[in-house]
């Protein structure tokens, strides 16, 4: 594609280009669920400025933690951003709000933040990866009254991550990735050669930390392409915000037990009410779906008995056909979907988000480059958006020109970066650049 045509990409191809270059994930591409059904806003009173995200107190049989929580947005947020101040995923926030575009949210926007969970249907100790929700559960065996939770990222189709039974084998800082054959051979057929083996630095697809598990060859560890939390983008292991796995590191010893499952239909009794979470199962085990749904309704009624609760069944197809991963009462004449959002609770936006991209101004003897020519602003934004998010970072931003939109890439120390971000956005977008050498016409213009 040419860097003076006015690109598509965004509208034709979306989301599937930004993840299908979340590359070099040691262990990577993607996945998306259709969209489910808005749940309506109601916005209220700002009361605070912070919400559990990871840390909640457990009692003993409580199978539901945390709350619904709103926040505004503000310029240049993207919902990305959010999700990961907030200790959510890229599924997480989007599955939540539909309606809200992912990298072009209007300023002002009321988004949803689910932090709320019901716990996996396994034993409370160690940790506990449920791959559908792909979310992270860790039971501190020296702290039984708490629980800890974090998005992750997971094994794509046909890289699938196993599940089972297995453990911590061992744990190592600033790790080496030796590449698999296998990896090797898939990128060479996409024209980018990888070494044997990639140091500790900002090239590593393990981030600064990994924790090897009793399965071979796969691993927790960090990541370099943060924004892939909450997708289907590696190559078998499980990703953590480089956040997340550093404050776990230290705390999770060799030898911790590790439960992986996949359990798309979640009940909890929260309040006196029956609560039900759904999730859209990964594709892996579509097939046995409607199986999955008979065990759910089967226990929704012998949950029903037991509590002497009638369960709203019409409510309950609802919230299987969305599929939004939130825990929602299904007992009769429990709340609605739009009075759980009015009733989440606001949060004033931070003065920072965690770890937002933030964009160096271009200077004349700056190198940079230009990416694509849009007529549309947003779609201008929304490649700018998605460059900015990722790993690392390709710095981008829109420039008005004329009646166009320019996306332009920048800034860059030399002509060796403007070469190294052209061969990427070559291959993850399909886009061929142009470079802009220091003090060019066009710079100085920008």
């Amino acid at each position: 594609m040419s860097n003076t045509q006015k690109s598509l990409l965004p509208s034709t191809l979306g989301l599937a280009v930004i993840f299908a270059a979340i590359v070099l994930s040691g262990c990577q591409s993607l996945s998306v669920s259709p969209d489910p059904k808005t749940i309506t806003q109601v916005a209220s009173e700002i009361t605070q400025t912070s919400i559990p995200t990871h840390e909640f107190a457990l009692t003993d049989g409580q199978t539901l933690i945390g709350t619904l929580a709103t926040v505004n947005t503000r310029e240049n947020d993207t919902l990305s951003d959010i999700a990961r101040h907030f200790g959510l995923g890229y599924n997480d926030i989007t599955l939540a709000n539909p309606n809200i575009p992912a990298w072009t949210p209007a300023t002002d926007s009321r988004v949803l933040l689910p932090l709320s969970f019901i716990l996996p249907d396994s034993p409370h100790q160690g940790i506990t990866l449920n791959l559908v929700n792909m979310r992270m559960f860790y039971y501190p065996k020296s702290q039984p009254d708490k629980v800890y939770t974090y998005p992750i990222g997971i094994g794509r189709q046909s890289w699938n991550t196993p599940t089972g039974l297995t453990r911590i084998a061992t744990k190592k800082a600033n790790p080496s990735w030796y590449v698999p054959a296998s990896i090797q051979k898939e990128h060479a057929q996409k024209g980018d050669s990888l070494p044997t083996v990639i140091g500790p630095g900002p090239d590593n697809p393990l981030g600064l930390y990994a924790m090897n598990l009793g399965f071979e060859r796969y691993l927790i560890h960090g990541t370099n392409k943060p924004y892939g939390i909450g997708m289907q983008v590696s190559h078998g292991c499980v990703q953590l915000y480089p956040e997340d796995i550093e404050a776990l590191f230290n705390n999770i010893a060799v030898g911790t037990p590790v439960r992986i499952v996949h359990q798309p239909y979640l009940t909890a009794w929260h309040n006196n009410m029956l609560y039900l979470e759904a999730n859209e199962p990964l594709a892996k085990w579509a097939h046995d779906k409607s199986h999955q749904k008979k065990q759910l309704l089967k226990q929704l009624r012998q949950l029903s008995a037991e509590k002497n609760s009638a369960v709203d069944w019409e409510k309950v197809e609802r919230i299987i056909a969305r599929a939004d991963g939130i825990p929602t009462p299904v007992s009769l004449s429990s709340p609605n979907e739009a009075e759980l959002a009015k009733a989440a609770v606001p949060i004033k936006h931070p003065d920072q988000l965690n770890q937002q991209p933030v964009v160096a101004e271009l200077t004349d003897g700056d190198w940079s480059a230009v990416v694509s020519r849009f007529d549309n602003g947003t779609e201008a934004q929304k490649l700018a958006a998605m460059l900015n998010h990722q790993g690392p970072m390709i710095p981008a931003r829109k420039v008005q020109q004329d009646h166009s939109y320019l996306v332009v890439a920048g800034p860059f120390k030399n002509k060796q970066e403007v070469n190294a971000a052209a061969k990427r956005i070559h291959m993850d977008f399909a886009i061929d650049i142009k470079p802009l050498q220091p003090n060019s016409s066009l710079s100085k213009k920008l």
